[in-house]
């Protein structure tokens, strides 16, 4: 990862086109695409954030609770902690608007206070991120998300309660992750696991050096497609996961407190849990339900102008091979809920994992998917997000394209996008640019 600041230093033109050009070959990029550049996040109000079409009243009001709960801040008599990353799911994911990705204020720095400092992975101006470490200190593969603040320190941290932030000194250890935009994700969960498969089957992939392969449960062998390495089978666990995880709150899928030391934890786990006893409404609902409510009925993002440049770059997407993963149109199949069945949708996404190679590996293993191994990112909303790969390393649409070509090293086999790097690589500049606006339509 390369980090420009801006420096008083007086160079040569000569010099300065040197430079450049160096980056860029480093980069993985040929030397006339410097004359590229990413046209940025779409200004404007945002094209996401409301419900699918032709909810009915009382499904709009299950969507409304839901969204009410993904926007509330939880307090320690919630259950929140003893340990945790935020304190809300709107926090991490609202840009451009509530269930979206990482805002361009980091939202975790509102969690300093006497006895929790802020690591050197956040800043002011980047991403919101969850941590997990490699490996345990004995050396074997840990994996698992570490909370990053405590409730110590806060007005409501119950009496005789004492915790130590986790140390994050050992860098070299630390991966991390960042939100992931949550519209659509119920027209997702309704894809049928045979078009998958189909889809898959049927990408010509195989001539671009693309394999891939769907991620899968390990007890039913069902296909699982939400999270970065697609490790969750369903929204409700996608939310049981997070709530217990980002939020350190029980529930009824995960119904056990991450940190059990004693005082922290006011209220017996499970912390979230059903209503019992009231009428079947969205009043019932556990909070964990009302956040698969909300992901389930929120709409996907809508795109952008589009004009000759951005159907140009659509061909090329297509050219290169970036929708051999990137798979522009599914169809959703039978479903509970009409509203989500029968539909095409365009979430330029396989939702298979692919091998992306050293250079993005994070070591880290999730069901069937490996360390080098990452589901292929939907790709709507695009447009209006800031921060780009797992870790949030970039935000520039060039080096996002660069860092998809990895060679092969003894621990890890090359990327699968190497070949599409390079066919975009060798584009005209033209072509390059509306690819890039292109994306930024989406």
């Amino acid at each position: 990862m390369f980090s420009f600041r801006a420096r008083r230093i007086s160079v040569s033109l000569d010099s300065a086109i040197q430079i450049a050009t160096l980056v860029m070959v480093t980069l993985g990029c040929s030397t006339n695409a410097i004359a590229q550049t990413d046209p940025g996040p779409r200004g404007g109000t945002a094209a996401a954030g409301a419900p699918v079409s032709g909810l009915s009243p009382a499904m709009t009001a299950v969507f409304n609770k839901g969204l009410q709960n993904f926007q509330e801040a939880e307090v320690v008599a919630d259950g929140l902690g003893p340990r945790f990353n935020s304190n809300s799911c709107v926090s991490c994911h609202i840009q451009p608007a509530a269930g979206g990705s990482s805002p361009a204020n980091n939202p975790l720095l509102q969690f300093a206070n006497s006895q929790n400092r802020i690591p050197s992975f956040l800043t002011p101006n980047g991403p919101a991120r969850e941590v997990r470490f490699v490996r345990n200190p004995d050396g074997s593969p840990d994996g698992g998300v570490h909370a990053i603040f405590t409730i110590g320190g806060r007005t409501d941290t119950p009496s005789g309660c004492n915790l130590v932030q986790t140390d994050f000194s050992n860098t070299a250890n630390l991966v991390f992750r960042i939100p992931t935009p949550t519209f659509g994700l119920g027209l997702i969960e309704a894809v049928t696991e045979t078009t998958l498969v189909r889809n898959l089957a049927s990408s010509g992939g195989a001539a671009f050096g693309i394999s891939g392969r769907l991620n899968r449960n390990g007890n039913d062998g069902t296909i699982t497609r939400f999270g970065w390495k697609a490790q969750n089978k369903s929204l409700l666990m996608f939310s049981g996961e997070a709530y217990n995880v980002e939020m350190g709150i029980s529930n009824l899928l995960f119904n056990n407190d991450r940190d059990e030391t004693t005082n922290c934890s006011p209220n017996p786990a499970a912390n979230s849990i059903f209503k019992v006893g009231g009428f079947m409404d969205e009043a019932v609902f556990d909070d964990i339900n009302n956040f698969a409510n909300f992901m389930r009925f929120l709409a996907p993002p809508g795109r952008g102008p589009i004009d000759n440049d951005v159907v140009e770059g659509s061909n090329q997407f297509f050219n290169v091979g970036c929708a051999r993963c990137h798979t522009v149109t599914l169809h959703t199949g039978a479903n509970t809920f009409p509203q989500l069945a029968n539909r095409d949708i365009h979430p330029y996404s396989d939702f298979a994992i692919h091998h992306m190679g050293a250079g993005l590996a994070d070591r880290v293993s999730q069901g069937l998917a490996g360390g080098d191994e990452f589901r292929t990112a939907p790709l709507w909303g695009l447009g209006q997000r800031l921060f780009f790969l797992h870790d949030g390393r970039e935000t520039d649409l060039m080096r996002v394209i660069a860092a998809h070509s990895s060679a092969a090293t003894a621990e890890f086999p090359a990327s699968e996008a190497n070949a599409v790097v390079r066919n975009f690589n060798n584009l005209s500049v033209s072509d390059k640019q509306a690819i890039l606006k292109f994306l930024r339509s989406l």
